[in-house]
């Protein structure tokens, strides 16, 4: 409710007289009666920043000018939902995780050990690509999308060598994703809308944290369907 402020009339000022108060009595210049000044009501929002010993008639006309536009504005956003602002969500790179590598260097060894040299020399080599890729690549999950980067600056990988392309994919493109094998990990499948309309498989080994892997890929990509890490 808009505070009301009592203003002196105009004729006082006009006659020069002293300024009325409320309530309290004084000679007029054109009478000698005494007379009580009835001083007019005065909105303050209507007439802008009101001070006493000045009449609002007198007063500048700008910040009446400018509450009227406000008055407009207020009337056209009349009864409009505000948008609600957008949520971005944090970006999440799961932890490196060594086991796989670990243990096919740890099988190649025992081969080794027992003179199966043969088995063993593409097992150690397999268990090395994995450790230094656990130690390089990161699976990088914004707000938008899943991304592969590589390097302590996170930066951004070469094109994929198998489907070509940027490593990179929306949320909204995955049909289906799963772990193998929920017990222990080691590989993660997905298919995408995203390179061909008509689908992509695609498969990656865990070389991160399969709990903290697994999370955010039910939060962003929905459920897997059939499988998850136990």
């Amino acid at each position: 409710m808009a505070t009301q402020v009592a203003a002196p009339p105009l004729q006082c000022i006009l006659q020069q007289q002293p300024t009325c108060a409320v309530g309290r009595r004084t000679k007029a210049a054109w009478g000698t009666r005494t007379r009580r000044c009835n001083p007019p009501i005065v909105d303050r929002v209507f007439w802008g920043n009101f001070s006493l010993g000045h009449h609002p008639v007198l007063m500048h006309s700008k910040p009446l000018r400018a509450n009227k536009l406000q008055t407009v504005e207020a009337l056209f956003q009349f009864g409009k939902k505000k948008a609600a602002p957008k949520v971005i969500r944090e970006t999440v790179i799961p932890e490196p995780d060594y086991r796989i590598s670990l243990v096919l260097l740890g099988t190649a060894g025992t081969l080794c050990y027992s003179n199966n040299f043969l088995p063993a020399a593409p097992i150690g080599l397999l268990g090395l690509l994995l450790l230094y890729q656990t130690t390089s690549v990161r699976f990088v999950f914004d707000d938008e999308g899943m991304e592969v980067k590589t390097g302590k600056q996170l930066q951004e990988s070469r094109e994929n060598i198998f489907v070509g392309g940027r490593n990179r994919w929306s949320y909204s493109a995955f049909t289906n994703w799963e772990f193998w094998w929920p017990a222990f990990p080691v590989l993660v499948y997905f298919k995408e809308t995203q390179t061909k309309p008509e689908g992509q498989i695609h498969f990656f080994p865990i070389i991160s944290n399969g709990k903290q892997l697994y999370d955010v890929l039910v939060e962003r990509a929905g459920p897997s369907k059939t499988s998850g890490p136990k």
